[in-house]
């Protein structure tokens, strides 16, 4: 069971944004922090990524930069340029139709894919918040880097049915490709993030289970039993890797999946308690209560009434 594909099918991309910057000349663009993790993928010429506190960095073509949720940043052509606010209007017209974002003089000499990735926000397994630093990833560490970024250079030059789609599939494929960089940088990381936590065995095959049946009555002792460690293992093992217990984090992803059921399906509420592993609707109503504020009902309509406001404010 590969459980990072098991967490981005539930916790992938929601409405990745993106747009293609030309750039010449002096140009800076300074970006205030988001919600979702930034992703910057030099397709020709050279980009300097500025991070408060740190040097600049030089990311040339074929590289790409991810940086976590709401880390504060700024693009350049140089390493001591000065950086202007983003053209809000001159976005918008960018993503509607799929033109470039002009930046600097003609003619231009760079040209970077500039993209938010929004994890689920009914997803809490912290896939993105383990990359606590930026992470710059050359076209020589990976060679699926620049085919993947073809295709995604493509999909953005011409907006059409279904890029919003297309768009979210490949922006998880590059991330994909950096977890895959991540994993082989840090081949000691063990702990203090959920990817550190793949690099441990004992983990990693509890969490497959978990991800895989997230209906079984898991406790600690049954989780220590399927991956052939005792209890007092499994739970050493989870406290230093994940900093939880083994029945937090089963609760943890059972809660995901099923606020994602309530907004996207019309489940009853009975089906999907017992989807994800709960004997009655009144456990898993009251589980869901503690960990989400709200009961199962209440939460699905809010979140519905949101939806409903959200498509009436872009109409």
């Amino acid at each position: 069971m590969d459980v990072l594909a098991k967490a981005l099918r539930v916790s992938g991309a929601r409405g990745a944004l993106g747009v293609v910057l030309k750039a010449g000349g002096t140009w800076g663009l300074r970006l205030d922090p988001c919600h979702g993790a930034a992703l910057h993928v030099v397709s020709r010429g050279t980009m300097w990524l500025h991070v408060p506190g740190e040097e600049p960095s030089k990311v040339q073509a074929g590289d790409a930069v991810l940086l976590s949720p709401g880390t504060s940043h700024g693009i350049a052509g140089g390493s001591g340029a000065t950086m202007g606010p983003c053209d809000q209007e001159a976005t918008i017209r960018a993503l509607t139709d799929g033109s470039a974002l002009q930046l600097g003089s003609s003619p231009a000499q760079t040209e970077v894919l500039v993209l938010r990735y929004e994890q689920d926000p009914e997803v809490s397994t912290p896939v993105l918040t383990s990359l606590a630093r930026p992470m710059h990833v050359t076209s020589r560490e990976n060679a699926q880097f620049r085919k993947t970024v073809e295709l995604l250079t493509a999909e953005l030059a011409q907006p059409q049915i279904g890029t919003t789609a297309a768009v979210n599939s490949i922006v998880d494929l590059l991330l994909v490709q950096f977890v895959r960089v991540w994993l082989a940088r840090h081949p000691e990381k063990r702990s203090g993030s959920w990817l550190g936590a793949m690099r441990d065995p004992v983990v990693r095959d509890a969490l497959a289970c978990v991800h895989a049946r997230p209906e079984h009555p898991w406790t600690t002792e049954s989780l220590a039993a399927a991956t052939a460690v005792s209890r007092t293992t499994l739970s050493r093992h989870f406290r230093s890797a994940l900093g939880q217990t083994p029945g937090a984090y089963v609760t943890q992803w059972r809660m995901d999946l099923a606020s994602v059921r309530l907004r996207d399906t019309d489940e009853p509420v009975e089906s999907i308690s017992g989807a994800v592993g709960y004997a009655s609707p009144h456990a898993f109503s009251r589980a869901f209560r503690r960990a989400r504020g709200l009961p199962p009902g209440e939460y699905r309509a809010r979140l519905r009434a949101s939806s409903r406001v959200r498509d009436h404010r872009q109409t």
